[in-house]
């Protein structure tokens, strides 16, 4: 059966950062988003399509609300949800004091379904359709989440953390059981719905020369699988992993040893990175996680993202929460810091820009975007819709506004979860703010 949904409409057809924000993006007035077996059938304006379709045809309308691309969230944690704003830590104290303590309890498997219950509500109350994340070291962390996503028909990528040192024993596996685990997870998990495992080991000063070794011919195997990790993300944490592995030229080195740097691998943070690893990861078709949230909240520094992406090899990018160091789900308060942080290197970034990389831009980096991040016929059918005047401030500022850009600036810049009117997986509306 054929349904569809009503309003404006922005979507990507190109890179706001490497061409003119005009010919980057399709915006359409009044269009219609024909949706059929969890796919877009059609889209354009209303008034060609809806002759078009059959008399039963459920049409939804938004009127003066912006009918976007669903949300890609390319780095979080799901079991921090229960720890977010943790007061006054760096990060390698903060995961020692905060997340190492949370992560233990997810041996429980009833507490892992539960947080992810939580986890996925907010998500998708924040217009969040698609999220890169991490689980814990236990196998049942992964199952619980994928198993509460399938209720949603909701397209994830999720896998087991791995470690085998510098973390609490309750929380350490071995090379061996890190292989087998995330083998035995890929085998349930991996391509059933809209699951998408990845091999997740949580960042190199956590894991031995062996278990690298092991993930590494994990990942042979397998060598379409994504890759999440950690990167470069705090000067401290910079030093430890020369002093761990004094054999690597650097960072981004580590983890091309054990041919983790490959498209579709996707690494968090990369503040610190040098021009040799940025262009490392350039040549290997791996990308950046920008978490700006995260990085301001633990006093990390923040990432200039121009220079990864306008760069002459330039280093894909999407925006991540990174919650629970991250403080909000919201993917319209994450663009508003990424602007904020990008204002530290004299760089502003443009609306337009924000929210390429957190629609088409995230699909691109996670190497999905033939599925989702973009508004086509044939793509899933993973939509937000946004409203344009959630509060009685945004109300009274989109009277003043004088452009598309301007009231995309404004709604990242003063907007939250209440902006979102209606998200969509897979052409079900899975989440209506006035339904709550």
């Amino acid at each position: 059966m054929k349904t569809a949904v009503r309003g404006d409409v922005l979507t990507f057809r190109g890179n706001p950062f490497r061409e003119a924000e005009r010919d980057s993006l399709v915006f359409q007035r009044d269009a219609l988003v024909v949706m059929e077996n969890g796919r877009i059938a059609a889209w354009g304006p209303a008034g060609e399509l809806l002759p078009s379709l059959p008399p039963d045809a459920r049409i939804e309308h938004y009127p003066d609300h912006l009918i976007l691309p669903g949300f890609i969230d390319c780095h979080v944690h799901y079991p921090q949800t229960e720890m977010m704003a943790a007061f006054g830590e760096k990060l390698l104290d903060w995961l020692n004091h905060y997340t190492f303590v949370t992560e233990q309890g997810f041996a429980d498997a009833e507490r892992a379904r539960e947080v992810a219950r939580v986890f996925l509500g907010e998500q998708l109350r924040n217009g969040v359709t698609t999220g890169c994340v991490f689980g814990t070291v236990h196998a049942a962390s992964v199952d619980a989440l994928f198993e509460e996503a399938s209720r949603h028909d909701l397209r994830i990528l999720a896998g087991k953390v791995c470690m085998d040192r510098n973390a609490p024993a309750a929380l350490l596996d071995t090379p061996l059981t890190a292989y087998e685990e995330s083998r035995a997870l890929i085998e349930r998990w991996h391509g059933k719905g809209r699951a998408e495992y990845v091999i997740t080991p949580r960042f190199a000063p956590t894991s031995s020369h062996g278990q690298l070794e092991m993930l590494g011919a994990l990942a042979a195997e397998f060598p379409d699988i994504a890759i999440q990790s950690h990167i470069s993300e705090n000067l401290d944490e910079i030093a430890w992993v020369r002093q761990l592995f004094p054999g690597c030229r650097d960072y981004a080195g580590v983890y091309q040893r054990y041919g983790l740097l490959r498209p579709r691998a996707i690494y968090g943070h990369g503040v610190h990175l040098s021009d040799a690893e940025l262009e490392m990861l350039h040549d290997s078709g791996a990308s950046l996680a920008h978490c700006p949230t995260s990085n301001f909240f633990l006093g990390s520094g923040s990432l200039n993202l121009r220079r990864c992406v306008e760069a002459e090899k330039p280093v894909k990018l999407g925006l991540g929460t990174d919650l629970g160091a991250g403080t909000s789900f919201s993917m319209l308060q994450t663009m508003n810091a990424a602007y904020m942080a990008s204002q530290t290197h004299g760089t502003p970034l443009t609306a337009v820009q924000a929210f390429y990389l957190a629609t088409r831009g995230g699909a691109e980096a996670l190497g999905i975007a033939d599925k989702v991040g973009g508004i086509e016929a044939g793509m899933e059918a993973d939509l937000a819709v946004l409203d344009l005047r959630s509060t009685p401030l945004l109300d009274f500022r989109m009277r003043h506004v004088r452009d598309l850009s301007e009231a995309l600036f404004v709604q990242m810049m003063l907007g939250d979860d209440r902006a979102i009117a209606a998200t969509y997986a897979a052409g079900a509306a899975v989440y209506r703010r006035d339904e709550r």
